[in-house]
């Protein structure tokens, strides 16, 4: 979806993707990490991906795992206290540990291709939003973003021509069954 929303899923493009990953510990956060491993095993011309961010609320063993395997650019802990554990265990990696609320938005504004937005509740709406960008693609899984704040963050959307793909299963379901050549 789209500020000229088509309905249609977009062709997924050819070459690197840099791809955020807002939530990364979580449920989404781990499928789309999945998805990106099995990218890198196929041969069939699927686009590989450099990781930009992972953030995690709490979970900092996980987030700690995920970013000395993946390499992304920055690791953020939501959680200010657990910025210690994440500096020790990513000592030595190359991956820029931060943490706390002004982090994660810096590092939801980086540049990418794509940012999956998985971070739970109204915690996301900040970062979500940040991390709109001018012809960005943007996997939500976040309905708490379009329930508190749709119209500005269509608007936004709207406004940056950027590329809105919902990837939670409620969402996705209602999002691929919906004519949008026929909205009556």
């Amino acid at each position: 979806m789209t500020g000229k929303a088509n309905g249609q899923y977009p062709t997924p493009p050819k070459g690197r993707q840099r791809l955020s990953v807002l939530g990364s510990t979580g449920s989404i956060g781990c499928s789309t990490l999945d998805l990106v491993d099995h990218c890198r095993q196929s041969d069939q011309g699927i686009p590989d991906f450099d990781l930009v961010a992972l953030s995690a609320h709490k979970n900092v063993g996980r987030l700690i795992e995920q970013a000395r395997h993946h390499k992304p650019e920055v690791a953020v802990i939501a959680d200010p206290g657990a910025y210690g554990a994440l500096k020790e265990g990513l000592a030595g990696s190359g991956v820029e540990p931060a943490a706390g609320q002004a982090a994660l938005l810096e590092a939801a504004s980086r540049e990418a291709d794509c940012v999956v937005a998985g971070i739970v509740g109204t915690a996301g709406l900040a970062p979500t939003l940040q991390a709109i960008a001018p012809g960005a693609r943007l996997g939500l899984a976040n309905k708490e973003c379009l329930v508190t704040a749709g119209a500005l963050f269509l608007k936004r959307i709207s406004d940056q021509e950027a590329t809105l793909i919902p990837v939670d299963s409620e969402h996705s379901a209602i999002f691929q069954v919906f004519d949008f050549d026929r909205p009556e």
